[in-house]
């Protein structure tokens, strides 16, 4: 499917932190996603590029944010007809650190 062809570069967990990092689909702008996931939370929500503003803004809009919230109001956007975008990267990238939770 157009804009799966994300990576998630590292997957560490230090102290109850997993800290993720992940290279979203060539179809958006920015580069890098970084965040911390703990119980289920989003904090320190950092994109590499993109339009700066507005992904600054999605970061401290989902500080502390539960992930089923930023799946419910984030799936689906799309970007210039693109079929994705930056902040739905993000969701495609959160339910693949799901996944790979639930398999472990």
């Amino acid at each position: 499917m157009a804009g799966d062809d994300f990576q998630i570069l590292a997957d560490t967990v230090e102290d109850g932190v997993r800290h993720i990092t992940a290279a979203p689909s060539a179809l958006v702008c920015s580069k890098l996603i970084n965040f911390d996931l703990i119980d289920g939370k989003i904090y320190n929500l950092k994109y590499l590029r993109g339009c700066h503003g507005n992904l600054q803004a999605i970061g401290s809009l989902l500080e502390g944010a539960t992930v089923d919230f930023a799946l419910e109001r984030l799936s689906g956007i799309n970007c210039n007809g693109r079929g994705t975008s930056c902040t739905d990267q993000l969701t495609r990238i959160l339910r693949q650190v799901l996944k790979k939770t639930e398999e472990e």
